[in-house]
């Protein structure tokens, strides 16, 4: 068998006053070919607006079929990776949270954001018509003011206008009354739950302890996390525990043993145990199944 590598990982490399860049589809895939078609993670947020393609696009194990006029959000840190054809059309917004977060309120509104939080694994937008022009005028005015950059007065101006497109999108994305969601106290208790869940995943996987980290009872937070995931917390934390399983047996060199104890398995065997019971297949066969011979 033919190991795989390291997942690679990127940071906003382009040296500007302001972490955030609009870049065509077409420039973006002719000069990054090798990188984009392998697994890679970043440390931004994506948005892709896709013009008149259909490729498909793998998110953390996750077959998307794009459609035409659409939108795509990805949280930064998600493994993902492009069509092998790269047939994209449109552009691509790319922001740090360096650049959008100045505060308290702006972190709680990303973190609390439906666009990036995936709800029922669904994140892509397909806004009709009107709503994708508007959100692709948008685009275009965050790239006009990046290519006047005024130091005093377009961070700003450019925060302003992300903020105005991800407030249309998440409109736009309540249209549809699948995807829409109250943000009430529940919304707030869930999400809270997975940004938690994301924090110590490897090290606590009781549900006791994130329900005593949001000051509510379990059965409270079992209420919440099954009205707006649609599952129960223990659900969540087995998820992100064998997502990272996954992504470290397809995308990495490490042995079995080295991956449970990095997990926080006690003993191998435990972890050998825990991924069968989950997945139905043991690490290893996951691994032949996944990884190209």
């Amino acid at each position: 068998m033919k190991m795989s590598k390291e997942i690679k990982k990127y940071t906003f490399s382009k040296k500007t006053e302001v972490q955030i860049e609009v870049v065509p589809l077409a420039t973006l895939t002719t000069d990054n070919r090798p990188h984009l078609v392998s697994p890679h993670r970043t440390t931004f947020y994506h948005i892709f607006l896709f013009k008149n393609c259909q490729p498909t696009h793998l998110v953390d194990f996750k077959t998307i079929n794009i459609k035409p006029y659409s939108i795509l959000f990805i949280d930064k840190e998600r493994v993902h990776q492009f069509d092998q054809l790269l047939n994209y059309d449109g552009e691509i917004i790319i922001f740090t949270d360096n650049f959008y977060c100045q505060n308290e309120n702006d972190i709680k509104f990303l973190k609390g954001s439906t666009l990036f939080n995936d709800l029922q694994d669904n994140c892509l937008l397909t806004p009709d018509d009107k709503g994708f022009q508007k959100l692709f005028r948008i685009s275009r005015e965050i790239d006009e003011e990046i290519n006047q950059f005024d130091s005093h007065t377009s961070p700003t101006i450019l925060k302003n206008l992300l903020q105005n497109f991800l407030l249309t999108a998440e409109r736009e994305k309540g249209k549809d009354s699948n995807n829409s969601f109250e943000k009430n106290i529940d919304f707030e208790y869930s999400t809270s739950f997975k940004d938690l869940i994301e924090r110590h995943y490897k090290t606590k996987r009781n549900v006791s302890f994130f329900a005593q980290q949001l000051a509510i009872s379990e059965r409270r937070l079992g209420q919440a996390t099954h009205h707006f995931f649609g599952k129960l917390p223990k659900e969540m934390i087995n998820e992100r525990i064998i997502l990272e399983a996954k992504r470290l047996l397809v995308y990495g060199n490490h042995s079995i043993k080295e991956i449970a104890y990095d997990l926080g398995f006690e003993e191998p065997t435990n972890f050998v145990k825990y991924f069968k019971k989950q997945t139905a297949q043991t690490p290893l066969e996951f691994r032949e199944h996944h990884v190209k011979k």
